[in-house]
């Protein structure tokens, strides 16, 4: 909105870069003076902005940043013990972040997901259910799930199921199974019909002698 863009700079200037005295910021208040353009285009010379007025992206990035820097250099004593929001919960934030890494794979409750998920994705049972993931992730499967592949984004909400896990992630983790195992079968599907095709090709296509008037060997 353009009002609000020229208020934002009106802001930065009176609240934190303060490039102008208090009564040489007349023009750049007057945003709704038809010269306001060229009165922000001189502001940014004045500040030394390198962009054009016409790259407004780039410029509030690159005002905020000027604005960023003043404020800490007026207040660096105040700034520079600070710690980001959080920091001081960083063992509970790693945690989230990366719940695998804590897993505990003996855990009565992790064997009965794992078992759960291998029936819902007809997975063939063993009896150490940590050597019916490792099955999962051969080399073959790991290295075929790495070739990137673009192609039309999914609607997952649009595809139905089947079943209900009781669980949405589950839900929605047995839906991209489901999406890549139909993929797996169209390209299955693909190569039948191009071997098919080979296969009518030289059925189709016998060796013609005119001269003799045959058709065939």
């Amino acid at each position: 909105d353009e009002t609000e863009f020229r208020n934002f700079i009106v802001w930065l200037e009176d609240q934190k870069i303060r490039h102008y005295k208090i009564e040489d910021r007349g023009n750049l208040r007057n945003i709704h003076s038809d010269d306001w353009p060229k009165s922000f285009e001189k502001y940014m010379k004045d500040v030394n902005c390198p962009f054009k007025i016409q790259e407004r992206q780039e410029t509030v990035d690159w005002l905020l940043g000027l604005a960023v820097r003043l404020e800490y250099g007026d207040n660096a004593d105040k700034y520079k013990d600070s710690t980001p929001d959080g920091a001081k919960n960083t063992d509970n934030t790693a945690k989230n972040a990366e719940p695998l890494i804590n897993l505990d794979v003996n855990n009565p409750d992790f064997k009965a997901g794992v078992m759960a998920l291998a029936n819902l994705l007809q997975i063939q049972r063993h009896d150490d259910y940590l050597v019916m993931l490792k099955e999962r992730l051969t080399q073959d499967a790991i290295a075929k799930a790495s070739q990137s592949k673009e192609g039309l984004p999914v609607a997952l909400e649009k595809h139905i199921l089947g079943f209900d896990t009781g669980d949405a992630v589950l839900n929605e983790a047995a839906q991209i199974l489901r999406l890549l195992h139909i993929e797996e079968l169209r390209e299955l599907q693909t190569k039948i019909n191009e071997a098919i095709v080979a296969v009518q090709a030289i059925i189709a296509d016998p060796k013609t002698d005119h001269r003799l008037g045959k058709v065939g060997r």
